[in-house]
């Protein structure tokens, strides 16, 4: 008999009820109408498609388009990104983690799975092709390796989205960019916790605010990790 497919709220529900904290077990990990909302960004990309056709200037570029379609396209390969990191993880570092980071890691592989197929979605046909990735220089038998090649990604999501969401043209775009944002910013939280307990806000400036930072320097810290090239040259500046 086959499984039942878990909706995504099923999915995200998992990290909260596997994770003990000092105060209580509580659910942390929400994305309500996440379904509903990618339905309707789909109809809304639909006029669209035909014009943010990409035009790599470079011929070996991947080219991430123009306007609202470019945003979301660099945020998709950020997720693509991501979700393949923890679908690594998940497959080759069960034996240096706990059961309870082994549940974490399993949670943070689904959200960022439903990340990636909520934004290529919302681009249909203009959406990037699938990335080439390089995680040849993680050690995932090691968990120091494991947890701080986690940070740095969650930490350049939250830091990405910051930057990109003003270019947001869209309100409907922009209410999924800070929905995602705000469960790439939990995630943040309970890695750094795993690496040192009570460190999970410590990503914060002086103001109490996280960092932001511009696609092209987003692109440049995450281009170890990826052999695609990809073209920002259309972003808006």
């Amino acid at each position: 008999m086959e499984k039942p497919i878990k909706t995504p709220d099923q999915k995200e529900e998992g990290l909260a009820s596997n994770l003990i904290i000092p105060i209580q077990r509580r659910m942390f990990f929400r994305y309500a109408g996440a379904t509903a909302l990618a339905t309707s960004l789909l109809l809304a990309t639909t006029s669209c498609d035909d014009e943010d056709e990409l035009m790599p200037t470079d011929p070996e570029a991947v080219d991430l388009g123009s306007g609202d379609i470019g945003i979301l396209n660099y945020a998709y390969a950020l997720e693509q990104l991501e979700a393949a990191f923890y679908t690594e993880v998940v497959a080759k570092s069960s034996g240096v983690l706990s059961q309870m980071e082994q549940q974490i890691m399993q949670d943070l592989k689904g959200h960022e799975g439903i990340h990636r197929d909520f934004l290529k979605a919302a681009l249909g046909s203009a959406a990037i092709p699938a990335l080439d990735v390089d995680f040849s220089s993680i050690n995932f038998n090691d968990k120091n390796s494991v947890l701080t090649t986690a940070r740095t990604f969650e930490d350049l999501g939250v830091a990405a989205y910051n930057g990109a969401g003003q270019y947001l043209e869209d309100a409907g775009f922009l209410t999924l960019a800070g929905k995602i944002v705000s469960v790439e910013a939990r995630h943040a939280a309970v890695i750094r916790d795993l690496i040192s307990n009570g460190t999970f806000s410590d990503s914060a400036n002086n103001q109490g605010l996280d960092p932001v930072m511009k696609p092209a320097d987003v692109l440049a810290a995450a281009a170890p990790f990826i052999k695609t090239k990809i073209s920002a040259n259309n972003l808006p500046k």
